[in-house]
Formats: C-alpha cells, structure tokens, sequence
C-alpha cells in the first residue's frame, strides 16, 4: 500500500516509475515548438516550426506567424503572444523562419516575380507546402488557414492573400505594405525604396488590379484583411496603411469609406469595411504613437479575434 500511495503520488508529479513491472503512463508533457525539416517542396529555402497545442479539436484551425526581418520563427513564437492563445483556443501554429539575405536581415520575399504570382515558387510556395504538412500530419481544417505577421512578416502576409486566395481564409498585417509595392529586391531596403518613401501612391484600382493580376481567372472568395500600423512608425511610414487599406476594399468590391469606426482600446483607431451581408471584408486599426514595435499587448488576440478562432 505504501508504494501504490508512493506511485500514485509520483504520477501526479509527471515522473515515470514501474510498480511490480508494470509501467504506469506519466502525464501529459507541455506542448513544445518543434522543428520539421521534410515538408514538401520548399523553393524558398524556408526552416519551418510547428506549435501544436496539447488540446485541439478533430480539425484545429492553423495560423502561420511570421517574423520581422532579422528575426526567426522560434524568436516570433517566444515574443508574438501567439502560443499562449493556441493553448487557450486550440488551433496550430506555423512559423516559418526566412533565409533571404537583404541589408536589413533575413526578410521574407516580397520582391521577386516570383513571389508576386501564384504557383510562381519563392517563400510564398514554400509557406503552402508547410500548410499542406500541417493539414496532412495534424489535420489541419484547410478552411480555416490564416496569416499574420509583423513588419517583414506583415507584408508576406499581404502577399499570401494575393497569391493564395485558395488557400487563406484571413490575415492580420502589422506594419506591412500593400502587395506589390515593392518593385524588384534593390527596391527592399526601406531606407531608400520607392514603397515607403511615398512615390508608390497609386490609386484604389490599381492597387487592385496588382492583386487580381497575381492569380489571373481567379473567381473564388477573396481572403477578409486586418490592417495595424502605428501612427509615428519611422521604418515603414503609417501612410501605407492607407494604401493597403485602398488595396483590400477595391479587391472586396468595397467603398474607401469605413462603414464603422470606434476604439476598442483608448490608443487603437479602428476602422471597419463591411460588406452588404455586414460582414467585415477589412478592419484597419492605428495605434496612435506607436512606432515600428507591433505587435504589441493585446493585438495578437485581437487579430484571432478577426479571424474567428477565439470562440466568440
């Protein structure tokens, strides 16, 4: 009896002992990022991490989360929020880590024709073969794929729901730029690009035309656009979230005119874009002061929040 208590106890503890050669199961070990290194085609020479939450439903919804330029997937998931609200809510996460080298760092392309066109390869068809994995190996719900990002990562997330259409239901950009506003990779550097040095301007049109020209004959549901930039940002200048804004409502057949606005919290301007059926086709949000240091508290719910996933 004593050592039936003494093994009771040392379950309760997570340790594994055997009573009388019999192994008694430990409980169950915290979910951890882990590193795949086999997922399918990969043309940008991506690394590829994977968050499975302990407790997910038969087919968990998947959200990619991508770094700033300089950064890493493992670095992204430590700092984002991100991990701590797929426990809670039960969904996976990808980070993908970007190998490009540019004057700011490893950044995740935005600049090549082939990132810019669907099927045309780079990091874009790289992040759908993780997604694939990731719908093969834990069941991912394919209707429920999502993407985010933080500056770097906050473009390539405009840049998959360009490209991708078929494959992302949302996305959330944190200090991104409208798809295609970069022209070509010595065009990146935002210290002396044309994108963000506000020669770029472009009307509503065509910034539409650029993403309905990346998958041509595509007829299916565009992807719903949450948009944050932060109002003194010095790298990627808060004008752009206008443009991208200009971008998104005409790809939705939507007038440039917010059909809401309020502020969620006293430092966020939210500005909302509804459809006929009051559905919110794109959501632009500005962080009154805030500089290139999205995202911040908060906002990483709030972007799940956007997209569906958090139960409400």
């Amino acid at each position: 009896m004593t050592r039936l208590r003494a093994a009771l106890g040392a379950i309760a503890s997570g340790i594994l002992i055997t009573i009388t050669g019999f192994a008694l199961p430990t409980s169950a070990s915290a979910a951890q990022l882990v590193e795949v290194t086999d997922f399918g085609a990969n043309p940008g020479n991506l690394r590829m991490h994977v968050y499975v939450p302990d407790s997910t439903p038969a087919t968990p919804a998947v959200v990619v989360a991508m770094h700033g330029c300089g950064g890493s997937g493992p670095g992204f998931a430590g700092s984002s929020g991100f991990n701590a609200l797929a426990d809670q809510h039960g969904f996976i996460v990808i980070y993908p880590t970007a190998t490009k080298q540019t004057a700011m760092g490893n950044c995740f392309d935005v600049w090549s024709e082939e990132s810019k066109r669907h099927g045309g390869g780079s990091d874009p068809a790289s992040i759908v073969s993780m997604v694939g994995y990731t719908e093969q190996q834990y069941g991912g719900d394919p209707d429920q794929v999502f993407a985010t990002g933080s500056s770097s990562g906050g473009m390539e997330t405009q840049a998959l729901l360009a490209v991708h259409p078929d494959v992302f239901e949302a996305g959330a950009s944190f200090m991104g730029v409208p798809f295609t506003c970069f022209a070509n990779e010595a065009d990146f550097p935002p210290a002396t690009s044309r994108c963000v040095n506000g020669s770029m301007n472009r009307t509503p049109q065509q910034w539409g035309d650029a993403v309905r020209a990346a998958y041509p004959g595509y007829a299916g549901p565009r992807p719903r656009v949450q948009l944050w930039h932060g109002t003194a940002d010095p790298l990627v200048p808060y004008q752009l979230q206008q443009e991208a804004v200009d971008q998104w409502t005409d790809v939705s057949g939507l007038s440039q005119t917010p059909t809401s606005t309020d502020q969620p919290q006293p430092s966020w301007t939210r500005h909302r874009f509804a459809d006929s059926g009051d559905t919110v086709r794109v959501e632009a949000i500005s962080v009154q002061g805030a500089g290139h240091s999205l995202p911040m508290s908060g906002m990483a719910a709030a972007a799940v929040s956007f997209f569906g996933i958090d139960g409400t």
